[in-house]
């Protein structure tokens, strides 16, 4: 008896499953602009260091500085209002925070407005909210990066934060630049305020005992962190490589320039590449917003437009912000409200936790 060949697997549908990437993006993007982006902005402040971009001095609408001053203060102050395409632009994300986005804004702006003593009490914080913020940004790729691994957003997720702390912050507490960081202390001597205002003598006087406490803690807490993800490998966790590559250059760079300062360029190189990865973050994620909100969806290059109006936006009240906070209360009140929102809202509109991601 001859049996027919069958035709069930003809009659079975083939489904392919896609192996899901590991990079956010793509690997040409994130390695640019992400996961290498703390090395380039290394190479760009040796290359800078000692030449007249950073020596000459130059007047742009009364705002005199060098060409690389201007830059990177624009460039700060850009990335730090581009946050607005995301927490108002996004529909999605403003309707879950609708009183933080409009009634918080406005009432700090007041009561600087009103209050020099909130106004400088602000831009201390601004100083130091920046670092915290800093070191967050990174963590905040990197669990990404775990995310996209298979790895579960809790696992290992408090040792992330402390080793990203602790690369950021821990070389400025250490090294060079620790007195240019806690010099905004010397602005309350305007109240009378002695113990706010003797901070940056007692620090500088007592560096040297900061520096071999963040040694000692840091060296025995990498010891602990590299122990505890290896526990974490034995119980399934997936290394990400682009996680590790990130935060291996990331702390490299911060440990050679806030640490030494070799080249005179700290504040440029490790504004820079925070700038730049935030850019490219939220590009990635709000484009369609973006395109929305310009409507330019139906426009056979509304993409590349909507990018220009992006950077055009971004980097013009940049430019703006860097000439005029000094000129008025009214424009130093508005620049610290963008910056303090910035800093704030960032920690919860990139939630990997909340699925927002």
């Amino acid at each position: 008896m001859q049996v027919a060949p069958s035709t069930a697997s003809a009659d079975v549908p083939q489904v392919v499953v896609q192996k899901k990437s590991r990079f956010i993006v793509n690997p040409a993007y994130d390695c640019i602009f992400f996961i290498f982006s703390p090395l380039l902005a290394l190479f760009m402040g040796m290359a800078i260091s000692g030449t007249p971009l950073s020596e000459n001095k130059v007047v742009v609408w009364g705002h005199d500085g060098s060409v690389t001053n201007i830059f990177i203060g624009a460039f700060i102050f850009a990335h730090l209002v581009i946050v607005f395409f995301r927490s108002h632009g996004n529909q999605n994300i403003f309707k879950l925070y609708p009183i933080r986005f409009t009634v918080v804004p406005i009432a700090l702006l007041v009561a600087m407005m009103m209050s020099r003593w909130v106004l400088i009490s602000i831009s201390v914080l601004a100083i130091w909210w920046d670092v915290y913020h800093s070191s967050l940004q990174t963590f905040g790729l990197g669990r990404i990066y775990d995310m996209r691994a298979g790895n579960d957003p809790q696992a290992g997720r408090r040792l992330d934060f402390l080793l990203n702390l602790l690369l950021y912050a821990g070389p400025i507490f250490a090294g060079a630049v620790l007195v240019d960081h806690i010099e905004s202390f010397t602005k309350f001597s305007e109240f009378g305020d002695v113990f706010l205002t003797h901070i940056p003598a007692y620090a500088e006087n007592n560096h040297r005992y900061l520096t071999w406490g963040v040694l000692g803690f840091g060296g025995a807490f990498l010891c602990f962190y590299l122990y505890a993800n290896w526990r974490l490998v034995q119980q399934g966790h997936r290394i990400s490589t682009q996680k590790v590559l990130l935060y291996a250059a990331t702390g490299a760079c911060s440990i050679y320039t806030w640490g030494f300062n070799s080249f005179g360029e700290a504040f440029f190189i490790m504004n820079f590449f925070h700038a730049l990865q935030y850019f490219a973050l939220v590009w990635w994620s709000e484009k369609k917003t973006m395109l929305n909100l310009f409507q330019l969806g139906n426009i056979r290059w509304g993409k590349p437009i909507a990018l220009v109006l992006f950077l055009a936006l971004g980097l013009g009240y940049g430019l703006w912000a860097e000439v005029s906070e000094n000129q008025s209360t009214f424009a130093l009140s508005v620049v610290l409200v963008v910056s303090i929102m910035h800093f704030w809202y960032d920690g919860f509109i990139w939630s990997v936790r909340k699925k927002q991601i």
